[in-house]
């Protein structure tokens, strides 16, 4: 994968918070990616939704992929990874998942965009581009600095943070690759046409 080239990704991050009922919608709907990003919950439990959440997308066509945890992503067979700067070194959780494996990771800087980059990961998740609920402490990301990483590698950057189908034009006029979007999809009313609104931003 390469950045600029191809399909912009849909990039579902959601949490069993919104229910199980949203979540089989939003994956039937029509996402390429769902990351399950689960907090406060024991290591069981997460493996017991992530098994769930791999049985849902089966049939959908979606790729799964696990927030932070490297061992709940291999137990559940899921199709990938997103690590965060906190997170064990992408190079290690390549080691352990191997090629045929998605690594993503938050890079917030080029430094942090090219360190991934080399250390092996397929994509980058870079903001926030809005204010969030999903991090309420998030530090916003300017437009230069977005570029900034952009122009760093060569791996696809999904754009990150408060993304709505309304303010999504500017992530995409810089150039991203793709949205990773939680409550402009979670949160709507209706579902399917919250993702087909992204759809047509996306083209």
């Amino acid at each position: 994968m390469i950045h600029g080239t191809g399909k912009k990704w849909l990039y579902l991050i959601t949490d069993f918070s919104y229910g199980k009922e949203k979540i089989c919608e939003a994956v039937k709907a029509g996402i390429d990616y769902i990351q399950l990003r689960e907090k406060n919950i024991s290591s069981a439990e997460y493996l017991r939704r992530a098994r769930l959440l791999m049985e849902w997308a089966e049939n959908s066509g979606a790729k799964v992929i696990i927030n932070d945890r490297v061992d709940i992503a291999m137990l559940c067979g899921a199709d990938g990874v997103h690590l965060g700067q906190e997170d064990i070194p992408v190079m290690d959780a390549r080691r352990l998942l191997g090629a045929g494996k998605l690594v993503g990771a938050t890079a917030k800087t080029p430094e942090q965009a090219r360190a991934a980059e080399k250390e092996g990961a397929d994509y980058l998740g870079s903001g926030a581009w809005f204010p969030t609920q999903t991090k309420e402490d998030a530090v916003p990301i300017t437009e230069e600095r977005y570029r900034q990483i952009l122009d760093a590698v060569k791996i696809p950057n999904l754009a990150v943070g408060g993304i709505t189908a309304e303010n999504c034009g500017k992530p995409l006029e810089c150039g991203c690759d793709g949205l990773a979007v939680s409550g402009g999809i979670m949160k709507a009313g209706d579902i399917p046409g919250a993702i087909r609104g992204f759809r047509r931003k996306l083209g």
